[in-house]
């Protein structure tokens, strides 16, 4: 009959004496593997008495669970005699000065819109936020902007589907809160819209926006002018001059355009403002009665004003870029100046 005994302290002799983990593994092999001598000798119990071979299989399994945990042992030891050995060999100084830890800076539009922010919130307006992705009706045919419009064109707009699209502003917002019905109206209305525009230095198919709204019984355009130029002098400076155009926009009548005096040459004419003296900023007017129509409200109890500006646009100017691509390309080096 095969010496168990003798076997598992042969085998016991070897891992004690084993001086590395390679050698462990080499002798486990030898005794437990596939092609091991115990599994070997578990191969003959076929040939064996059904007696012999349950008082064999309880011996044969008593070695390997012993011949296994001293493996396991072993292995421990060597794996923390490694990492001593490891620690030993490494240093820290814990009196070096750290590293340095960079600073975020708040992105150039994000910093616009702050201060544009602020001052309308001075002024008593509420931030009102709406979704991206907008149906046609809130995006045109609520702003009076029927169908067959330019603006409407697939070549402008992204049109998920004849209903649904990428809003191309953020005017749907301020016709979601005169569907409410709620008066008076006081809000700004800012985030990203989108446009199927080529990029370069004045354009992207993605950009934000900010506009406002007020109405209420009693509102005039001397309302809106007084604003808006409030609004720039606060954001550009107080010797800031402002100008109205004529304009035509859909959702408002009458409509302009305000223009400010170019701050860099105090309105004589520059290379900044084209040798003209003035900026254009954004659009305006007094909100067309038919949009109250459509959004539910009473045209003859509703006087109001609406405006929109970029804030791309606005970053532009106030920082003198001259390429909005700058302002995508998150270079940490054109960030960090603007603090």
């Amino acid at each position: 009959m095969i010496n168990i005994e003798e076997l598992k302290e042969k085998a016991i002799t070897k891992i004690k004496e084993a001086t590395s983990l390679k050698e462990l593994d080499d002798i486990k092999v030898n005794y437990l593997g596939k092609k091991g001598e115990i599994t070997a000798i578990m191969q003959t119990f076929r040939d064996m008495a059904e007696e012999d071979r349950k008082k064999l299989g309880k011996i044969i399994n008593d070695a390997k669970v012993s011949i296994d945990e001293l493996i396991r042992e072993r292995q421990k030891s060597f794996n923390a005699a490694i990492l001593n050995e490891k620690l030993k060999m490494e240093s820290i100084d814990v009196t070096l000065p750290s590293k340095k830890v960079g600073i975020g800076h708040l992105h150039p539009c994000t910093i616009v819109f702050n201060d544009v922010k602020d001052i309308f919130e001075k002024m008593g307006y509420t931030v009102v936020t709406g979704p991206e992705i907008e149906y046609d009706e809130y995006n045109f045919e609520k702003l009076n902007i029927e169908k067959g419009h330019p603006a409407r064109d697939e070549q402008d707009t992204f049109y998920i589907n004849d209903k649904v699209l990428l809003r191309t502003q953020t005017s749907p917002v301020q016709a979601r809160v005169m569907e409410k019905g709620k008066l008076p109206i006081c809000i700004i209305s800012a985030g990203r819209v989108f446009r199927s525009d080529s990029v370069d230095a004045t354009h992207s198919p993605t950009f934000h926006q900010i506009e406002g709204l007020v109405v209420s019984d009693n509102i005039s355009f001397a309302d809106l002018k007084g604003t808006l130029t409030t609004f720039a002098k606060s954001f550009f400076g107080e010797d800031i001059k402002t100008r109205f155009r004529p304009h035509h926009f859909p959702f408002t009548e009458p409509s302009a355009e305000m223009d400010v005096s170019c701050f860099k040459c105090g309105g004589k004419g520059c290379r900044f403002c084209k040798g003209e003296g003035w900026i254009e900023i954004l659009g305006c007017g007094m909100v067309n009665p038919r949009v109250y129509e459509l959004c539910g409200l009473d045209k003859d109890k509703c006087q109001g004003f609406a405006f929109g500006m970029g804030i791309e646009r606005l970053a532009l100017l106030k920082y003198e870029i001259d390429d909005m691509r700058l302002l995508y390309e998150n270079d940490v080096r054109f960030l960090s100046q603007f603090d």
